[in-house]
């Protein structure tokens, strides 16, 4: 059976504490820690302690790469990998989750693959590289990742694939699932409801199953390929009100992560979606007219 984690992003701005403890109540087989500037995070001590009160493994590490994390372990980015490779390794967890290097970092992004590889060799743990998107600035493609936002395309043996970034990148993931073959390792089990190009800006991490990703079929096509990677619930809980409301979103998608049934709380992305029906009825109203008044 697929093991079933959840990230302490999940109950962001919730502390690390509490994403162990509601992993525990929610059921779940483990934990991701995302390394941020808390601490915590950054403690192998520390992080064993909650692994054993809350009956929590530490399935993986999270590296630090958000702009939010920038200043944490310093400024070198082959040094925060090799950092989280060596707390991965301290706290028993089997891989760490890195993004492809901003343009910028150049040292680092023109030695990234390297970089990469060398570090597993040297830790003996799976460093698996997270598909991100495109940027977008007025309308325009800006490349801000080196070699590239897309794993697929790249040469490295371990691959994360994260549906809410494949929907915002206009990717179908069942084909980026197919196509890793056994280099995906492990998956960010979440949503997004559409793309850059369809006027969506933020990164969304919806529920499994409120977006319009193919989450469903790539959980299917890897339990028939008897999959023995990890899927990480990594969603956003922001907007629950209670402790309650929040634990029955990481539930319901616990549920959907081990294909169980379980009814569908009504989200806004209901309403959204009904939004962006309604513009794009307008669109075709007003394309209709000015075809019209062209002929």
């Amino acid at each position: 059976m697929i093991r079933i984690g959840m990230s302490t992003s999940c109950v962001y701005p919730l502390g690390v504490e509490e994403g162990f403890r509601f992993a525990s109540l929610a059921g779940y087989d483990g934990v991701e820690v995302m390394v941020t500037r808390d601490e915590v995070t950054q403690s192998p001590d520390t992080l064993l302690a909650l692994s054993e009160k809350y009956g929590m493994p530490i399935l993986s590490i999270h590296a630090p790469v958000l702009l939010l994390t920038h200043f944490v372990w310093g400024r070198d980015p082959k040094v925060k990998l090799e950092k989280s490779a060596d707390l991965a390794r301290a706290v028993g967890a089997s891989a760490v989750v890195v993004h492809p290097p901003f343009r910028w970092q150049s040292g680092y992004a023109e030695n990234f693959l390297r970089i990469v590889q060398e570090t597993t060799e040297t830790y003996g743990v799976e460093i698996a590289v997270e598909n991100m998107f495109p940027w977008k600035v007025k309308g325009s493609s800006l490349a801000a990742y080196s070699p590239g936002w897309d794993p697929v395309v790249m040469d490295c043996a371990a691959v994360t694939l994260d549906f809410s970034h494949a929907a915002l990148s206009g990717r179908d993931s069942l084909e980026m699932a197919e196509a890793l073959g056994p280099r995906l390792r492990h998956v960010h089990l979440c949503d997004g409801s559409g793309s850059l190009d369809e006027g969506r800006v933020f990164d969304e991490h919806l529920l499994p199953g409120y977006g319009g990703q193919p989450v469903q079929e790539v959980l299917a096509f890897l339990s028939a390929n008897d999959w023995d990677g990890s899927v990480v619930a990594e969603v956003n809980t922001r907007k629950a009100k209670t402790e309650e409301e929040r634990l029955r979103m990481l539930r319901e998608t616990l549920a959907f992560g081990r294909q169980e049934a379980w009814e569908q709380t009504p989200k806004p992305l209901k309403k959204r979606t009904q939004k962006k029906v309604e513009k794009a009825d307008r669109k075709a109203v007003k394309a209709r007219a000015r075809d019209a008044s062209n002929k």
